[in-house]
């Protein structure tokens, strides 16, 4: 099954989703800053990915400017830090099976279904 981690509140993850509806595949919409992923999920998520957990990270948002900028941490410390402050999480994230992207643009969905 097809999921989208989406945040209703951005354009890009709105943007995502319509893509998701017209392409007429069953899908499971992951609403994670109420549903936030465990560390377990969020490290299979970076995986499936291929990335590093910073570029998970949404670098222009004030926690992250005020609590973790310019500090050197592990890659767990980011981690957790998205956890704890799921805003931290770039979106919006569609998996298909084995394949996962970063829906910015929107339209990188369309590589995966």
């Amino acid at each position: 099954m097809i999921k989208i981690f989406h945040n209703n509140r951005c354009s890009k993850s709105r943007n995502g989703l319509q893509i998701l509806e017209q392409s007429g595949k069953p899908f499971e919409i992951v609403k994670y800053i109420e549903d936030t992923p465990s560390m377990d999920e969020l490290k299979n998520i970076i995986n499936l990915l291929n990335i590093a957990p910073i570029d998970l990270v949404r670098k222009n948002e004030a926690i992250w400017k005020t609590n973790f900028k310019g500090k050197q941490l592990s890659d767990d410390e980011i981690i957790k830090a998205m956890v704890e402050n799921p805003k931290l999480i770039e979106r919006p994230i569609v998996i298909n099976g084995n394949e996962a992207v970063i829906g910015r643009p929107p339209e990188l969905i369309k590589n995966i279904l």
